[in-house]
């Protein structure tokens, strides 16, 4: 159904950064929506969201350490449109947001008009892609397929991923490769942005996947 635009919003915020969610709220209010929830966490958003009953999400693709990509199901369940608001811009994220089903992407280095307008299309019935996002989708020589990227992951790297696959704790794994607990730490962060994956849920399935 159409919405007429002069009827403010439902808003439900899903972002663990306190001053994004200030910032958030401020322009929402400005634009006459209203923030009607907000979560830091998966647990909280299962919490909140229902009684909040908001017209859109605004998802972030990290919160605590979790993937906002597994949210992303749990929420549309709902019919509840999604807008995905992340800092993460590379083909394979936006791709795995998109694969989803989410009704729009945006990344944060974009305009607030750039948001506002994602959030007036989703409401209007449509689907927004940013700029900066469509761009990722674009470009020359980009690939779609998960652990792509042009910077290979080293053999202490793959290792470790082997370990994880064989579900050796991060303890266990340090003592193995004989090297501190941070340094695994390291290590699954490293890989992590190699692979552009989200979280330690994210990192374990694809090591599961390619190692196991």
């Amino acid at each position: 159904m159409t919405r007429n635009h002069a009827i403010a919003a439902r808003i439900f915020l899903a972002d663990d950064h306190p001053a994004v969610l200030d910032g958030l709220a401020l322009l929402f209010a400005q634009a006459r929506h209203t923030i009607c929830g907000a979560a830091r966490s998966r647990e909280e958003m299962l919490e909140r969201i229902d009684a909040s009953e908001p017209d859109i999400a605004l998802v972030d693709l990290t919160l605590c350490g979790e993937s906002g990509l597994d949210l992303i199901p749990e929420i549309l369940a709902r019919s509840i449109p999604v807008l995905v608001y992340s800092m993460h811009e590379d083909t394979a994220t936006v791709k795995r947001a998109l694969d989803h089903g989410v009704h729009g992407y945006v990344t944060k280095r974009e305009a607030s008009s750039v948001l506002l307008e994602a959030v007036q299309r989703i409401l209007d019935g449509g689907r927004f892609i940013s700029p900066r996002a469509t761009a990722s989708q674009e470009a020359p020589g980009q690939t779609h397929e998960q652990g792509s990227s042009s910077e290979p992951l080293s053999n202490r790297e793959r290792q470790t991923l082997t370990l994880l696959a064989n579900g050796e704790s991060n303890a266990e794994i340090a003592a193995l490769l004989q090297v501190s607990i941070r340094t695994v730490e390291t290590y699954f962060s490293r890989i992590s942005t190699k692979l552009s994956l989200e979280g330690m849920k994210e990192l374990r399935r694809y090591a599961f996947k390619m190692y196991r």
